[in-house]
């Protein structure tokens, strides 16, 4: 494209602001419209000497030919019908996590625009920090060897929210990054979910998952709304290193291990296997310190211009829809393992991309 994408933010109240300022600040986009029914909060957000407009009416957004994208931050509810109105208008989507309300709702979305040939991306945060961008080079290019286990927490005295349970609300970062750094042929099989209720919010407000991943591999996450003190923690465990995450250390967010134990030898006549442990050294990678909205922006404009899928596509979105789909289902079921749907990409729209 020669001139700017015109986007639109749909959504002023507490992440709109966030997309509006990096909207603002991406080459290759030009913020045309704050869309949202409160036009005075959007107007603060704004300030009083933009030129970007201010709209009530996603229609009137939606109609203007200025406008080739919009990026969604309005409750999961109205997703389906917002992005589905922006799709038929022949637009490009951003949405905040998750997808949609349901796994059915997010398939209609994703087929939408794969008929339409239109992007179709998730805000998935996370995946877009410096960090979990070495994460993913690491884990898929071998240096930690197969993956062993993954463990997340993720806990803090958060809002509670009035229409989702914290699984809903805080896993979908934490699985969107196992999505973003596993291996090709690697994912969630089955899923195990335990919550409880302590205050009487009458939703989940501490949360267990245990994933079963393929070859057997498990993967735990924590989140907690409740908790005094903030965790933001991930070890990912493989057969040559670990990585350890803590997000809150910012002198040293990541750290490499070559540290672990091996089997080296298996007699039947022993009780017990021979155990080697290894001892070397930890490595702390310098890794630059980005605004990770600004990486969402720029991959979003990037998928637009190149016309390829971005990293957390539609397809993305999905993975974590099912594997939440199931946890509800667990989770009503009294922590039972449920199966989670095999989500992949057609192979006709494949060609298409390709």
């Amino acid at each position: 494209m020669d001139q700017p994408i015109g986007i639109a933010v749909v959504g002023a109240g507490y992440w709109g602001p966030n997309l509006v300022r990096n909207a603002q600040a991406t080459p290759g986009l030009k913020l045309r419209y704050l869309c949202d029914l409160d036009t005075e909060r959007a107007r603060r957000v704004l300030g009083d000497y933009s030129t970007v407009r201010v709209s009530g009416s996603l229609d009137e957004v939606l109609a203007d030919p200025a406008v080739d994208a919009i990026a969604i931050a309005t409750p999961a509810a109205t997703h389906l019908p917002v992005a589905l109105a922006a799709l038929r208008a022949g637009k490009h989507v951003l949405v905040e996590k998750p997808l949609a309300a349901n796994f059915a709702d997010g398939l209609a979305l994703v087929e939408e625009a794969e008929r339409r040939g239109l992007t179709l991306m998730l805000d998935h945060t996370f995946v877009y920090t410096p960090t979990v961008q070495h994460l993913r080079t690491l884990v898929r290019g071998g240096e930690i060897g197969t993956v062993q286990y993954l463990d997340s927490v993720r806990v803090n005295l958060g809002l509670v929210q009035p229409d989702v349970d914290v699984l809903w609300d805080l896993a979908p970062h934490d699985l969107s990054i196992f999505d973003a750094i596993l291996p090709d042929g690697v994912r969630v099989e089955r899923v195990s979910a335990h919550g409880s209720d302590p205050i009487g919010a009458g939703r989940a407000c501490i949360g267990h998952l245990t994933l079963e991943l393929t070859g057997g591999v498990l993967a735990h996450v924590h989140v907690n709304w409740l908790s005094p003190t903030k965790i933001r923690t991930m070890i990912v465990g493989g057969s040559r290193r670990t990585i350890v995450w803590d997000d809150l250390n910012v002198v040293q967010r990541i750290s490499v291990h070559d540290r672990g134990a091996d089997l080296i030898e298996t007699d039947e006549a022993r009780t017990q296997a021979i155990i080697s442990y290894r001892r070397g050294d930890t490595v702390a990678p310098a890794l630059p310190e980005k605004e990770a909205l600004r990486g969402v922006m720029a991959e979003f404009a990037a998928s637009i211009t190149e016309k390829r899928p971005p990293l957390t596509d539609g397809w993305s979105g999905l993975r974590v829809l099912s594997i939440l789909e199931a946890a509800s289902a667990s989770l009503a079921g009294g922590g039972e393992f449920v199966s989670v749907r095999d989500v992949r990409r057609p192979a006709e729209w494949e060609e298409a991309v390709a």
